[in-house]
């Protein structure tokens, strides 16, 4: 019979140090700090540098927006003479239009009368008052 004392055990168990890797006390994570932690994940540099940026909502969606000018036909009547060109660089004679403004469309208004024929610009938009004193009156849409 086997008494108590014949058993062949190890009251001592392994130290665990480490766990995961071969490499002994800290498993090759170095001493303390953010990387030797579990979990322990640095965020790319880059995404920093995108986070800085302003977040442009609906950029997609910007139209450029032409501003639009109003004349009547007595105005350029009083100011032009017969047989004369009606454009967008003789009208600033008429209108203050700021230089800064590049782009911008001039609607002409039928509001008084034409008496004399004149050349229009076809970059112009024309109410449908003024199409019809422009007829009256001889005028041409070029």
């Amino acid at each position: 019979m086997i008494q108590i004392h014949q058993i062949d055990f190890k009251l001592k168990k392994k130290k665990r140090i480490g766990r995961g890797g071969k490499r002994g006390n800290y498993s090759g994570r170095g001493i303390k700090g953010q990387k030797a932690r579990a979990g322990a994940r640095i965020r790319p540099a880059l995404r920093d540098v995108i986070l800085k940026f302003p977040k442009l909502r609906g950029s997609g969606n910007k139209k450029i927006e032409k501003k639009l000018i109003t004349i009547n036909i007595e105005a350029i009547d009083k100011n032009f003479q017969a047989g004369e060109s009606v454009n967008q660089e003789t009208l600033r004679r008429v209108i203050k239009i700021p230089k800064s403004w590049k782009s911008f469309r001039v609607k002409i208004l039928g509001k008084g009368k034409l008496t004399k024929s004149l050349i229009f610009s076809k970059d112009f938009l024309f109410s449908a008052k003024a199409l019809e004193e422009i007829k009256k009156s001889g005028s041409e849409i070029k």
